[in-house]
């Protein structure tokens, strides 16, 4: 199935540098998760998707295939024509944004509005973690945390949380006075004068459930999403406790109803995920990252296995793009390709007919993201 004329939204990605930022940065690094140099200069350029992506690119830049060759037409377009350029080759109708990676590094939300409209997804540590450097008491810090969310400001469509990169998904209800502890543990911490200057992370597991849960109550409240990242990340991930299944509890019994997005396809839990959104009626999925990053065979062999229980009304694209605009095209790029090999499939074994996989495609592409974000309402 050819779906190159359907526009996309994509529910997930991330702002691209700056490019005094961008100058730091191998080209590889945009293509690994890791912050090895020597995995980022020796062997990312040896994975499939980073050899695959190469001709990718050269075909859209109308180049040769070789990192060299392509760095230098990115030099002579400039950043904001090879932005024009790569959006406009995905076809893209929407882009969620969360500028929460990096925010010290990033061009701003306003930026990208000159390509595609943009929404925004507010990182929920990103928001604890700048009120930790502001406030004195626990009172005050909860007072000001709900406050920044509730209502949710304008133009977030959704919130986000990284906690599987902190404590992990499992997790759990705390009780006042144990968050309050924990937040005058981290209070002594930042007054440290040995700490000074340095980033405040937010790691401490009582208080990030806490407020997650807080969050979660409010996202319920409003009718808004909370995407989880699940699955396989960066180096500081323990990806035994970026399992979905963890967050089973929370489903079951203290996740007030909100509606959750596990992100990435959990990959490599894509069934776990799969599975998850079969039974629970508020959990939802999406693709990004899995692609485009995985082999041709990795992405095709994503996408049916969390297609075996997943409702394809729950199913939708993303890209997850960092750093470098050319992830928006090569995310679009395979995300339609694959699916569309993906429903070819059902219905050659008659899983699907050709008009519900028509219909299918365009759902996972757009319909299902503007339903659950309700982005005609924004």
């Amino acid at each position: 199935m050819d779906l190159g004329h359907i526009p996309v939204i994509d529910q997930h990605a991330h702002n691209i540098l700056k490019p005094e930022v961008a100058c730091r940065y191998p080209y590889a690094a945009a293509f690994t998760e890791s912050h090895n140099a020597d995995i980022v200069n020796n062997h990312t350029p040896h994975s499939l998707c980073y050899r695959r992506s190469l001709r990718d690119m050269a075909a859209l830049l109308d180049c040769e295939p070789t990192e060299e060759a392509i760095l230098a037409r990115r030099a002579d377009l400039g950043l904001e024509r090879l932005t024009e350029l790569c959006m406009g080759a995905a076809n893209l109708d929407m882009v969620l944004l969360d500028d929460g990676f990096l925010p010290d590094e990033i061009l701003p939300l306003e930026w990208h509005q000159q390509f595609v409209p943009v929404q925004r997804l507010l990182r929920l540590e990103m928001v604890a973690e700048n009120l930790l450097s502001q406030v004195e008491t626990f009172d005050t810090f909860l007072e000001k945390f709900r406050a920044e969310i509730d209502p949710p400001p304008p133009g977030v469509v959704g919130f986000k949380s990284v906690v599987a990169y902190r404590t992990g998904l499992d997790i759990q209800p705390v009780l006042p006075e144990v968050a309050q502890a924990s937040f005058y543990q981290l209070v002594e911490m930042r007054n440290n004068p040995s700490l000074q200057g340095k980033p405040l992370r937010l790691a401490d597991k009582a208080l990030i459930d806490f407020l997650l849960l807080q969050a979660l109550e409010i996202a319920a409240k409003h009718n808004i999403p909370v995407q989880f990242h699940t699955g396989f990340g960066d180096p500081d991930l323990d990806l035994l406790k970026a399992n979905p299944l963890y967050l089973r509890p929370l489903l079951e019994e203290y996740g007030h109803g909100a509606k959750i997005v596990l992100l990435h396809a959990s990959y490599p839990y894509v069934r776990e995920a799969g599975y998850l959104a079969f039974v629970y009626p508020q959990v939802y999925l999406d693709f990004g990252l899995a692609v485009p990053l995985l082999s041709i065979s990795g992405m095709r062999s994503t996408l049916q296995m969390l297609l075996e229980l997943t409702p394809t009304s729950k199913l939708m694209y993303s890209s997850d793009a960092h750093f470098i605009p050319e992830l928006y095209y090569l995310g679009a790029k395979w995300g339609r390709e694959v699916l569309g090999d993906v429903l070819e499939q059902a219905v050659s074994v008659g899983d699907l007919t050709s008009q519900e996989a028509t219909d299918i495609s365009v759902a996972v592409l757009q319909g299902n993201t503007h339903a659950l974000y309700r982005l005609g309402n924004t």
